[in-house]
């Protein structure tokens, strides 16, 4: 089947459901650690909302959160496991609270300064851009199950933007984020969902089920997009989980757009 007629690309990144560490705020890297009640909860909720939603792959975690919120989802066979999808490895900063370190390293950040004994800002960077690679080559909507650090890190090498750009950007537990590409642009990556609740449904078209509407709001989003506008600019009319180059956070909408050549820049 040629380029053209193959579907387009939709990467739906999910985050595994809440954990005991997760809930306490203590980083959690390479600690194979299990769901609690909520987190499964949460897990069985995203069943719901991605029942209706046609994977052509499915790739999580080794990691026992990550495998058991996908089997959660609905997902327990033909999928693919990824090493490389793993959460950051913490190294001495492993089961430490977050706010400790911060009280003790004034300053500190993952994206920019690494962990001790742990991944450095390259090597994650290297990981993603390993991923972004294998993702490139597939087409259809993918499921990638993993974690937060990760998955914050895997959007910037998405975008194409350096790792430190991913401290703005918030992954909630079993919350969904869509990476795509713009229509009839594939040098450039996007995001079209970020950090959606797993109980709210994600409402993005596709196909013949585009309204006209849809397709002027879509049209004249390109336009813009084209000409150097801003999408934020974007008729308030538009629905939340509809924006091209939009992200979602916590109900607020961010344009975020990159270009996906050169994704290997300066991590």
């Amino acid at each position: 089947m040629s380029d053209d007629l193959r579907p387009p690309l939709r990467i739906y990144l999910i985050r595994h459901g809440q954990t005991e560490w997760s809930l306490s705020g203590r980083c959690t890297g390479l600690t194979d650690i299990g769901l609690t009640g909520a987190g499964e909860r949460e897990s069985r909720t995203l069943a719901a909302r991605l029942c209706g939603t046609v994977f052509s792959q499915v790739l999580v975690s080794p990691l026992q959160r990550a495998r058991h919120t996908c089997e959660l989802a609905g997902f327990g066979a033909d999928v693919e496991v990824d090493h490389d999808l793993v959460e950051w490895d913490y190294g001495n900063y492993e089961g430490r609270y977050s706010a400790d370190l911060h009280r003790e390293h004034p300053g500190w950040s993952t994206f920019r300064d690494g962990c001790p004994g742990g991944e450095s800002v390259q090597q994650v960077c290297d990981r993603a851009d390993r991923v972004i690679c294998g993702l490139r080559l597939l087409r259809g909507n993918i499921a990638v199950f993993s974690h937060a650090q990760f998955g914050r890190a895997l959007a910037m090498r998405w975008l194409g933007m350096p790792m430190i750009q991913a401290r703005h950007f918030v992954l909630d537990t079993a919350s969904i984020c869509i990476l795509a590409l713009a229509p009839g642009q594939p040098e450039v990556a996007i995001i079209t969902l970020w950090n959606s609740p797993p109980g709210i449904a994600p409402d993005v078209p596709d196909g013949d089920a585009i309204s006209a509407s849809d397709r002027e709001r879509k049209s004249a989003i390109q336009r813009w997009e084209n000409e150097g506008g801003d999408i934020r600019h974007a008729p308030s009319s538009a629905r939340a989980g509809k924006h091209v180059n939009e992200a979602h956070a916590h109900g607020s909408r961010v344009g975020i757009g990159g270009a996906q050549q050169g994704f290997r820049k300066a991590c």
